[in-house]
């Protein structure tokens, strides 16, 4: 078309429908979930794809997305509603201040996130510790982007490099590394990435965009609590965490049992992320609720005022989805993915290249993960003495880079820290890219190594 090949035409097309998706929502002042949807429809047109495959694309990443991250949200919100209510959140505040102090207060928040993230998807380490930000950021005064930032890169450096996450774990089959290794040499690189993304990088980054919260989840999850007595630090560390208990019991059950075992059969039930995040609201009615004094019409008030705030973010989370699996119907992953290939350049290298610019074309860190090693896999079969393992983890470094308006994650965090599109590129996509680009970098140095 236009004398173009098709892949040159399809990876114009996607630039086009990106910078026309950001015009509309900066300029035009169009609503995301709008903005979204009328690039999604416009990118499916002029790649050439049927109307029918069209609605069905865009239907399917808007379900495919929703169907997990939905429940999640509404789960953790929920969650959180309970522990912020019942003055749990405040007590975790209060004792992570006392323990480091307002000045490092950031470190906390990223150690915090690191851990509990582990076991933990993206989304459900976000809408969990998220009042925590708001409320440590109430109580000291201290940049919401400060604090917030090191929270986000300790939850987003484990989501990439550490297996049980979904694309490390998939990657690792695909290309027949050592899962044990992999975690290892996982939590060895995440570590200064997180801390070098988060608490330094977001150090200096609040000093030009302090940020201003949303008041109406502030108000929700911040407030300071009605109870004269907060439930203990011991007993809400219990209730927040014991989703991350049940998922490591499932992932511990999944590599030492064998298939068809009655308790892995079990924990695979109870240690999914909807099953977890079920189980700890329900415990949460009793320690947050009714331990507290606090009545059931009192908490069915809190779970619906709970859900309001997060309609409009989940909406436009959907229509996130429904844009990235427009991308990767119409082709534009593919092409990107295999014109990396051709590039001669060292596995581990090719293997990081390629996952990044299938996350920046697709917004999928998982999708780029496992696209991208299904990609590299029979180029790596060429090449002996490959370390399988650090190509699973420069697999995942590559999936973090470059969070932008195709992804979920970014409208996300821009909703519930209530930035622009251009602040939200400033903070958390210029976190993501230095969680990558220092990760491949700690990745090659351990290159040397093992």
């Amino acid at each position: 078309m236009f004398g173009m090949s098709h892949e040159t035409f399809l990876l114009l097309d996607a630039v086009v429908t990106v910078i026309g998706l950001i015009v509309l929502i900066t300029k035009f002042k169009f609503h995301p979930f709008i903005a979204l949807t009328i690039a999604a429809a416009f990118l499916g047109l002029t790649s050439g794809m049927p109307i029918g495959t069209i609605i069905k694309a865009f239907q399917d990443g808007f379900g495919g997305v929703l169907g997990f991250v939905g429940i999640i949200l509404a789960l953790g919100t929920m969650l959180g509603k309970m522990m912020a209510e019942s003055g749990g959140a405040d007590q975790i505040a209060q004792t992570l201040i006392r323990a480091f102090g307002k000045d490092k207060v950031q470190w906390a928040m990223m150690f915090a996130a690191f851990l509990v993230g582990i076991p933990l998807f993206f989304e459900i380490g976000f809408v969990l510790l998220i009042p925590l930000v708001f409320i440590v950021a109430r109580r000291t005064g201290v940049s919401i982007i400060k604090i917030g930032i090191p929270l986000l890169a300790g939850l987003s450096a484990v989501h990439g490099l550490v297996p049980p996450h979904p694309g490390p774990l998939l990657a690792i089959g695909v290309f027949g590394a050592d899962i044990g290794k992999t975690i290892l040499y996982g939590l060895i690189v995440a570590l200064p990435t997180a801390i070098i993304a988060g608490p330094i990088f977001g150090t200096f980054i609040a000093k030009h965009i302090p940020g201003h919260p949303n008041q109406e989840l502030v108000d929700q999850l911040a407030r300071e609590s009605d109870s004269a007595e907060l439930p203990s630090f011991g007993i809400t560390l219990v209730t927040v965490l014991s989703p991350v208990f049940l998922m490591l019991l499932k992932t511990f059950a999944d590599v030492v049992l064998p298939d068809g075992n009655f308790f892995r059969t079990f924990m695979d039930l109870i240690g999914h992320p909807i099953s977890a995040l079920l189980l700890a609201l329900l415990l949460s009615l009793y320690t947050f609720g009714h331990k507290q004094g606090i009545g059931s019409q009192q908490i069915l008030k809190w779970l619906d005022a709970s859900l309001a705030p997060t309609a409009a973010i989940i909406l436009i989370i959907g229509a996130g989805g429904g844009f990235k699996q427009m991308l990767v119907t119409s082709g534009v992953g593919d092409v990107i993915g295999h014109m990396a290939v051709a590039a001669q350049i060292s596995p581990i290298l090719l293997a990081w290249l390629v996952a990044a610019v299938i996350r920046i074309a697709t917004g999928s860190a998982t999708v780029a993960t496992i696209t991208g090693a299904g990609i590299v896999v029979p180029v790596v079969g060429m090449i002996p003495g490959v370390n399988r393992e650090l190509l699973v983890l420069a697999t995942g470094a590559g999936s973090l880079i470059l969070s932008h308006v195709n992804d979920a994650g970014f409208w996300l965090v821009k909703q519930y820290f209530n930035m622009t599109v251009a602040e939200t590129f400033k903070t958390w996509t210029a976190m993501e890219t230095i969680l990558s680009v220092v990760g491949l970098g700690f990745i090659l140095l351990l290159s040397l190594f093992v």
